[in-house]
Protein backbone atom coordinates (compact mmCIF):
# COMPACT_ATOMS: atom_id res chain seq x y z
CA UNK A 1 0.00 0.00 0.00
CA UNK A 2 1.32 3.28 -1.33
CA UNK A 3 0.90 6.11 1.04
CA UNK A 4 1.35 10.23 1.04
CA UNK A 5 0.77 10.66 4.51
CA UNK A 6 3.79 12.12 6.47
CA UNK A 7 5.63 9.31 9.24
CA UNK A 8 4.78 11.77 11.62
CA UNK A 9 0.56 10.87 11.16
CA UNK A 10 -1.01 8.25 12.92
CA UNK A 11 -3.11 5.80 11.31
CA UNK A 12 -5.35 2.98 12.50
CA UNK A 13 -7.01 0.33 10.38
CA UNK A 14 -10.50 0.02 9.98
CA UNK A 15 -13.13 -2.57 8.01
CA UNK A 16 -15.67 -0.94 5.89
CA UNK A 17 -18.33 -2.50 3.61
CA UNK A 18 -19.17 -0.73 0.40
CA UNK A 19 -22.32 -1.26 -1.17
CA UNK A 20 -23.13 -1.11 -4.81
CA UNK A 21 -26.10 0.42 -5.21
CA UNK A 22 -27.04 -0.65 -8.56
CA UNK A 23 -25.71 -4.41 -7.95
CA UNK A 24 -26.92 -4.72 -4.34
CA UNK A 25 -22.90 -6.29 -3.85
CA UNK A 26 -21.10 -5.59 0.12
CA UNK A 27 -17.86 -5.46 -0.91
CA UNK A 28 -15.06 -5.34 2.67
CA UNK A 29 -12.31 -2.20 2.37
CA UNK A 30 -9.62 -1.58 4.62
CA UNK A 31 -9.65 1.66 4.87
CA UNK A 32 -6.10 3.56 6.61
CA UNK A 33 -7.76 6.37 8.87
CA UNK A 34 -5.48 9.34 9.68
CA UNK A 35 -5.18 11.99 12.42
CA UNK A 36 -4.16 14.54 9.68
CA UNK A 37 -7.75 15.89 7.87
CA UNK A 38 -5.71 16.89 4.70
CA UNK A 39 -4.47 13.42 3.87
CA UNK A 40 -6.11 10.74 1.50
CA UNK A 41 -7.29 7.67 2.85
CA UNK A 42 -6.04 4.33 1.28
CA UNK A 43 -7.66 1.53 0.29
CA UNK A 44 -6.99 -1.90 -0.30
CA UNK A 45 -9.78 -4.96 -1.33
CA UNK A 46 -10.20 -7.90 0.95
CA UNK A 47 -11.51 -11.44 -0.52
CA UNK A 48 -13.79 -12.35 3.07
CA UNK A 49 -16.66 -12.04 3.77
CA UNK A 50 -17.63 -8.58 5.83
CA UNK A 51 -17.38 -8.85 9.68
CA UNK A 52 -20.18 -6.77 11.41
CA UNK A 53 -18.51 -3.86 13.22
CA UNK A 54 -20.08 -3.12 17.02
CA UNK A 55 -23.71 -2.42 17.57
CA UNK A 56 -24.77 -5.12 14.28
CA UNK A 57 -24.47 -2.37 11.51
CA UNK A 58 -22.11 -2.15 8.80
CA UNK A 59 -20.43 1.43 7.82
CA UNK A 60 -21.32 1.80 3.89
CA UNK A 61 -19.76 4.35 1.52
CA UNK A 62 -21.44 4.98 -1.90
CA UNK A 63 -19.62 3.49 -4.81
CA UNK A 64 -18.90 7.22 -6.43
CA UNK A 65 -17.12 7.69 -3.25
CA UNK A 66 -15.02 4.87 -3.59
CA UNK A 67 -13.94 5.22 -7.10
CA UNK A 68 -12.74 8.90 -6.39
CA UNK A 69 -10.64 7.05 -3.14
CA UNK A 70 -9.53 5.12 -5.36
CA UNK A 71 -8.68 7.22 -8.01
CA UNK A 72 -6.80 9.38 -4.93
CA UNK A 73 -4.89 5.63 -4.18
CA UNK A 74 -3.70 5.35 -8.15
CA UNK A 75 -2.41 8.99 -8.08
CA UNK A 76 -0.31 8.56 -5.18
CA UNK A 77 1.03 5.30 -6.07
CA UNK A 78 1.28 7.15 -9.67
CA UNK A 79 3.53 9.74 -7.41
CA UNK A 80 5.54 7.89 -5.52
CA UNK A 81 6.15 5.50 -8.35
CA UNK A 82 7.81 9.09 -10.33
CA UNK A 83 9.74 10.31 -7.40
CA UNK A 84 11.39 6.68 -6.76
CA UNK A 85 12.31 7.40 -10.87
CA UNK A 86 13.67 10.66 -10.12
CA UNK A 87 15.85 9.63 -7.42
CA UNK A 88 17.14 6.64 -9.39
CA UNK A 89 17.91 8.96 -12.72
CA UNK A 90 19.79 10.94 -10.02
CA UNK A 91 23.47 9.74 -10.12
CA UNK A 92 24.38 11.28 -7.07
CA UNK A 93 21.45 9.32 -5.10
CA UNK A 94 22.87 6.58 -2.89
CA UNK A 95 19.79 4.54 -4.05
CA UNK A 96 20.81 5.05 -8.01
CA UNK A 97 24.25 3.05 -7.14
CA UNK A 98 23.12 -0.50 -7.94
CA UNK A 99 21.15 0.07 -10.95
CA UNK A 100 22.07 -4.08 -11.56
CA UNK A 101 20.21 -6.44 -10.30
CA UNK A 102 22.29 -9.52 -9.40
CA UNK A 103 25.70 -8.04 -11.57
CA UNK A 104 28.15 -6.91 -9.91
CA UNK A 105 30.89 -3.90 -11.33
CA UNK A 106 33.14 -6.26 -12.77
CA UNK A 107 30.64 -8.36 -14.46
CA UNK A 108 29.14 -5.40 -16.03
CA UNK A 109 32.44 -3.81 -17.48
CA UNK A 110 33.41 -7.26 -19.22
CA UNK A 111 30.08 -7.14 -20.90
CA UNK A 112 30.27 -3.47 -21.29
CA UNK A 113 34.00 -2.54 -21.52
CA UNK A 114 35.69 0.74 -22.16
CA UNK A 115 35.50 2.22 -25.38
CA UNK A 116 38.96 3.90 -25.34
CA UNK A 117 40.71 0.22 -24.06
CA UNK A 118 38.69 -1.50 -26.83
CA UNK A 119 39.74 1.70 -29.50
CA UNK A 120 41.43 -1.29 -31.72
CA UNK A 121 38.60 -3.38 -31.69
CA UNK A 122 36.30 -1.19 -32.61
CA UNK A 123 37.99 0.55 -35.78
CA UNK A 124 38.67 -2.82 -36.94
CA UNK A 125 34.86 -3.65 -36.99
CA UNK A 126 34.44 -0.59 -39.28
CA UNK A 127 36.80 -1.47 -41.47
CA UNK A 128 35.55 -0.58 -45.16
CA UNK A 129 32.43 0.42 -44.17
CA UNK A 130 31.57 4.26 -43.48
CA UNK A 131 30.94 5.49 -39.73
CA UNK A 132 28.44 8.22 -39.02
CA UNK A 133 28.77 9.75 -35.83
CA UNK A 134 25.45 10.47 -33.32
CA UNK A 135 25.96 12.46 -30.04
CA UNK A 136 24.02 13.56 -27.38
CA UNK A 137 24.51 17.13 -25.52
CA UNK A 138 24.50 17.45 -21.94
CA UNK A 139 26.66 14.79 -20.15
CA UNK A 140 27.98 13.40 -23.42
CA UNK A 141 29.52 17.11 -25.14
CA UNK A 142 29.05 19.20 -22.26
CA UNK A 143 29.01 18.26 -18.30
CA UNK A 144 25.98 18.57 -16.24
CA UNK A 145 25.82 21.26 -14.76
CA UNK A 146 23.22 23.01 -11.98
CA UNK A 147 21.70 25.73 -14.40
CA UNK A 148 20.95 23.78 -17.62
CA UNK A 149 21.38 27.75 -19.63
CA UNK A 150 25.14 27.34 -18.87
CA UNK A 151 25.74 24.25 -20.09
CA UNK A 152 28.20 25.32 -22.66
CA UNK A 153 30.95 22.85 -24.16
CA UNK A 154 34.47 23.43 -23.88
CA UNK A 155 35.99 25.35 -26.87
CA UNK A 156 38.41 21.84 -27.35
CA UNK A 157 35.26 20.12 -27.50
CA UNK A 158 33.93 21.99 -30.07
CA UNK A 159 37.31 22.04 -32.01
CA UNK A 160 37.21 17.98 -31.53
CA UNK A 161 33.90 18.24 -32.98
CA UNK A 162 34.61 20.14 -35.69
CA UNK A 163 36.96 17.71 -37.19
CA UNK A 164 35.33 14.65 -36.73
CA UNK A 165 32.28 16.18 -38.85
CA UNK A 166 35.27 17.07 -41.52
CA UNK A 167 35.74 12.81 -41.91
CA UNK A 168 31.96 11.55 -40.51
CA UNK A 169 28.63 12.66 -41.22
CA UNK A 170 28.20 13.93 -37.37
CA UNK A 171 24.42 14.85 -35.71
CA UNK A 172 23.87 15.84 -32.46
CA UNK A 173 20.85 14.39 -30.93
CA UNK A 174 19.26 15.84 -28.10
CA UNK A 175 16.07 16.49 -25.47
CA UNK A 176 16.96 20.33 -25.85
CA UNK A 177 15.11 22.45 -28.33
CA UNK A 178 16.89 22.73 -31.63
CA UNK A 179 18.06 26.06 -31.44
CA UNK A 180 18.88 25.87 -28.12
CA UNK A 181 21.25 23.01 -28.99
CA UNK A 182 22.68 25.18 -31.81
CA UNK A 183 23.93 28.27 -29.65
CA UNK A 184 25.92 25.52 -27.55
CA UNK A 185 27.66 23.79 -30.30
CA UNK A 186 27.34 26.48 -33.17
CA UNK A 187 28.57 24.48 -35.90
CA UNK A 188 26.90 24.74 -39.41
CA UNK A 189 28.22 21.34 -40.68
CA UNK A 190 26.27 19.69 -38.58
CA UNK A 191 22.87 17.58 -38.18
CA UNK A 192 20.86 18.34 -35.13
CA UNK A 193 18.03 16.50 -33.94
CA UNK A 194 16.32 18.48 -30.94
CA UNK A 195 12.95 17.47 -28.93
CA UNK A 196 14.02 14.18 -28.76
CA UNK A 197 14.42 13.86 -32.31
CA UNK A 198 11.45 15.75 -33.27
CA UNK A 199 12.99 18.64 -34.84
CA UNK A 200 15.92 17.63 -37.76
CA UNK A 201 17.36 19.71 -39.90
CA UNK A 202 20.59 19.30 -41.49
CA UNK A 203 23.62 21.16 -42.43
CA UNK A 204 23.69 24.60 -43.54
CA UNK A 205 25.03 25.37 -47.06
CA UNK A 206 26.78 28.65 -45.75
CA UNK A 207 28.63 29.53 -42.50
CA UNK A 208 25.61 31.19 -40.98
CA UNK A 209 23.20 29.36 -39.68
CA UNK A 210 19.69 30.15 -40.04
CA UNK A 211 17.15 29.40 -37.62
CA UNK A 212 13.83 29.03 -40.38
CA UNK A 213 12.57 26.58 -41.91
CA UNK A 214 14.83 25.76 -44.80
CA UNK A 215 17.07 22.65 -44.55
CA UNK A 216 14.47 21.04 -41.91
CA UNK A 217 14.00 17.76 -41.97
CA UNK A 218 11.88 16.49 -40.22
CA UNK A 219 9.10 17.84 -37.55
CA UNK A 220 6.79 14.53 -36.78
CA UNK A 221 4.57 16.47 -33.87
CA UNK A 222 3.80 19.34 -35.25
CA UNK A 223 0.50 19.43 -34.81
CA UNK A 224 1.03 19.68 -30.67
CA UNK A 225 2.87 22.49 -30.84
CA UNK A 226 -0.13 24.95 -29.31
CA UNK A 227 -0.82 21.84 -26.62
CA UNK A 228 2.76 22.16 -25.84
CA UNK A 229 2.78 25.68 -25.22
CA UNK A 230 -0.46 25.53 -23.26
CA UNK A 231 1.67 22.71 -20.90
CA UNK A 232 4.76 25.03 -20.68
CA UNK A 233 2.50 28.17 -19.24
CA UNK A 234 0.45 26.15 -16.89
CA UNK A 235 3.32 24.47 -15.42
CA UNK A 236 5.88 27.59 -15.19
CA UNK A 237 2.39 29.01 -12.75
CA UNK A 238 2.16 25.45 -10.85
CA UNK A 239 5.96 25.29 -10.56
CA UNK A 240 6.93 28.54 -9.27
CA UNK A 241 6.36 27.74 -5.69
CA UNK A 242 8.77 25.01 -5.53
CA UNK A 243 12.24 26.73 -5.29
CA UNK A 244 15.23 25.79 -8.35
CA UNK A 245 12.66 24.10 -10.18
CA UNK A 246 12.78 25.25 -13.98
CA UNK A 247 10.68 24.60 -16.42
CA UNK A 248 12.47 24.55 -19.92
CA UNK A 249 10.12 25.02 -23.11
CA UNK A 250 12.38 22.93 -26.10
CA UNK A 251 9.17 23.32 -28.82
CA UNK A 252 8.10 19.96 -29.12
CA UNK A 253 8.33 18.89 -25.49
CA UNK A 254 8.88 20.39 -22.04
CA UNK A 255 11.55 19.81 -19.99
CA UNK A 256 10.94 20.44 -15.85
CA UNK A 257 14.53 20.55 -13.99
CA UNK A 258 14.56 19.37 -10.08
CA UNK A 259 18.55 19.43 -9.95
CA UNK A 260 18.64 22.39 -7.95
CA UNK A 261 14.91 21.46 -5.97
CA UNK A 262 15.35 20.24 -2.49
CA UNK A 263 14.74 16.54 -2.32
CA UNK A 264 12.23 16.52 0.27
CA UNK A 265 10.12 18.55 -2.65
CA UNK A 266 10.56 16.45 -5.38
CA UNK A 267 7.08 14.76 -4.15
CA UNK A 268 5.68 18.29 -4.43
CA UNK A 269 6.98 18.93 -7.50
CA UNK A 270 6.09 15.53 -9.15
CA UNK A 271 2.44 16.23 -7.90
CA UNK A 272 2.29 19.68 -9.35
CA UNK A 273 3.21 18.04 -12.66
CA UNK A 274 1.24 15.37 -13.02
CA UNK A 275 -1.76 17.85 -11.89
CA UNK A 276 -1.32 19.93 -14.94
CA UNK A 277 -0.73 16.71 -16.91
CA UNK A 278 -3.31 14.91 -16.21
CA UNK A 279 -5.72 17.27 -18.63
CA UNK A 280 -3.83 15.65 -21.30
CA UNK A 281 -3.80 12.47 -22.14
CA UNK A 282 -1.89 13.27 -25.80
CA UNK A 283 1.28 13.67 -23.83
CA UNK A 284 3.74 11.59 -21.53
CA UNK A 285 5.88 11.73 -19.00
CA UNK A 286 9.53 10.23 -18.70
CA UNK A 287 12.64 11.03 -16.12
CA UNK A 288 16.09 11.52 -17.02
CA UNK A 289 19.16 13.07 -14.81
CA UNK A 290 17.34 14.99 -12.88
CA UNK A 291 14.78 15.97 -15.18
CA UNK A 292 11.21 15.77 -16.01
CA UNK A 293 10.45 14.93 -19.65
CA UNK A 294 6.70 16.16 -21.31
CA UNK A 295 6.68 14.79 -24.76
CA UNK A 296 3.73 13.85 -27.28
CA UNK A 297 2.54 10.12 -27.35
CA UNK A 298 3.82 9.61 -30.95
CA UNK A 299 5.71 6.77 -31.84
CA UNK A 300 9.14 8.55 -32.41
CA UNK A 301 12.15 9.35 -29.92
CA UNK A 302 16.04 9.09 -30.50
CA UNK A 303 16.22 5.88 -31.86
CA UNK A 304 13.62 7.06 -35.08
CA UNK A 305 15.58 9.87 -35.21
CA UNK A 306 18.69 7.61 -35.81
CA UNK A 307 16.84 5.80 -38.58
CA UNK A 308 15.49 8.25 -39.85
CA UNK A 309 18.60 10.27 -40.47
CA UNK A 310 20.42 7.17 -41.31
CA UNK A 311 18.06 6.98 -44.27
CA UNK A 312 18.43 10.90 -45.26
CA UNK A 313 22.28 9.89 -45.57
CA UNK A 314 21.50 7.57 -48.06
CA UNK A 315 22.18 3.86 -45.49
CA UNK A 316 18.68 3.01 -44.91
CA UNK A 317 19.57 -0.32 -46.00
CA UNK A 318 23.26 -0.59 -46.53
CA UNK A 319 25.33 -3.09 -45.06
CA UNK A 320 28.80 -1.06 -45.37
CA UNK A 321 27.39 1.56 -42.52
CA UNK A 322 28.50 1.77 -39.32
CA UNK A 323 26.70 4.27 -36.33
CA UNK A 324 27.74 5.54 -33.37
CA UNK A 325 26.07 6.55 -30.99
CA UNK A 326 27.52 8.07 -27.94
CA UNK A 327 25.00 9.27 -24.96
CA UNK A 328 24.04 9.04 -20.87
CA UNK A 329 20.92 9.63 -20.61
CA UNK A 330 17.85 6.73 -20.34
CA UNK A 331 16.31 8.10 -23.44
CA UNK A 332 19.73 7.39 -25.43
CA UNK A 333 18.87 3.77 -24.52
CA UNK A 334 16.07 3.88 -27.72
CA UNK A 335 19.14 4.73 -30.16
CA UNK A 336 21.02 2.13 -28.35
CA UNK A 337 18.20 -0.46 -28.73
CA UNK A 338 18.27 0.72 -32.13
CA UNK A 339 21.63 0.03 -32.72
CA UNK A 340 21.58 -3.68 -31.10
CA UNK A 341 18.58 -4.59 -32.79
CA UNK A 342 19.79 -3.59 -36.51
CA UNK A 343 23.43 -5.36 -35.77
CA UNK A 344 24.78 -2.55 -37.04
CA UNK A 345 27.36 0.16 -35.12
CA UNK A 346 27.35 0.24 -31.20
CA UNK A 347 26.61 2.78 -28.88
CA UNK A 348 28.60 3.52 -25.59
CA UNK A 349 27.16 4.54 -22.68
CA UNK A 350 28.69 7.64 -21.07
CA UNK A 351 28.44 6.61 -17.23
CA UNK A 352 31.01 6.41 -14.13
CA UNK A 353 28.98 4.03 -12.60
CA UNK A 354 27.07 0.61 -14.08
CA UNK A 355 23.75 0.73 -15.49
CA UNK A 356 21.18 -1.02 -17.08
CA UNK A 357 21.71 -0.30 -20.54
CA UNK A 358 21.54 -1.37 -24.69
CA UNK A 359 24.97 0.23 -25.38
CA UNK A 360 27.98 -2.28 -25.65
CA UNK A 361 30.73 -0.06 -24.42
CA UNK A 362 30.79 2.74 -21.61
CA UNK A 363 32.92 6.53 -20.90
CA UNK A 364 33.13 7.73 -17.67
CA UNK A 365 32.57 11.34 -18.47
CA UNK A 366 32.90 13.79 -21.30
CA UNK A 367 36.71 14.40 -20.94
CA UNK A 368 36.81 10.88 -21.80
CA UNK A 369 34.02 11.38 -24.83
CA UNK A 370 37.06 13.80 -26.26
CA UNK A 371 39.69 11.89 -25.94
CA UNK A 372 37.31 8.71 -27.83
CA UNK A 373 36.44 11.47 -30.71
CA UNK A 374 40.18 12.95 -30.57
CA UNK A 375 41.61 9.14 -30.97
CA UNK A 376 38.90 8.27 -33.74
CA UNK A 377 40.13 11.85 -35.67
CA UNK A 378 43.48 11.22 -35.49
CA UNK A 379 42.47 7.43 -36.67
CA UNK A 380 40.95 8.29 -39.76
CA UNK A 381 43.72 11.02 -40.91
CA UNK A 382 46.26 8.13 -40.62
CA UNK A 383 43.80 5.46 -42.31
CA UNK A 384 43.38 8.52 -45.40
CA UNK A 385 47.03 8.70 -45.12
CA UNK A 386 48.01 5.14 -45.75
CA UNK A 387 45.14 4.99 -48.74
CA UNK A 388 46.96 8.39 -50.57
CA UNK A 389 50.19 6.39 -49.92
CA UNK A 390 49.36 3.41 -51.46
CA UNK A 391 47.41 4.62 -54.20
CA UNK A 392 50.70 7.12 -55.16
CA UNK A 393 52.98 3.83 -54.88
CA UNK A 394 50.63 2.07 -57.25
CA UNK A 395 50.41 5.21 -59.81
CA UNK A 396 54.52 5.28 -59.77
CA UNK A 397 54.20 1.36 -60.68
CA UNK A 398 51.62 2.13 -63.17
CA UNK A 399 54.28 4.70 -64.77
CA UNK A 400 57.38 3.14 -63.81
CA UNK A 401 55.59 -0.05 -66.23
CA UNK A 402 54.41 1.98 -69.00
CA UNK A 403 58.10 3.64 -69.22
CA UNK A 404 59.61 -0.07 -69.69
CA UNK A 405 57.38 -1.01 -71.71
CA UNK A 406 57.95 2.20 -74.03
CA UNK A 407 62.01 1.20 -73.61
CA UNK A 408 61.48 -2.39 -74.79
CA UNK A 409 59.42 -1.30 -77.98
Amino acid sequence: MVSLVDEGDRTTKQNVVITDAKSGINMEITVAVTTNPSAAALFTTAAQKPPVVPGGSYITISRKKLLQNLEINGTAARINAWVDSMKASSPTHVKSTPSLSSQDETSWMLQHPSALEMFEQITSASKGKQIVMFLDYDGTLSPIVDDPDRAFMSDSMRATVRKLARYFPTAIVSGRCRDKVYSFVRLAELYYAGSHGMDIKGPSKGAQYKNDDEGVLCQPASEFVPMIDEVYQALLEKTKSTPGAKVEHNKFCISVHFRLVDEKRWCELAQQVRSVLKEYPKLRLTQGRKVLEIRPTIKWDKGKALEFLLESLGYANCTDVFPVYIGDDRTDEDAFKVLRERGQGFGILVSKIPKETNASYYLQEPSEVMDFLQRLVQWKRLSLRRQLRVRRQLEELKVSTTEKCLTVE
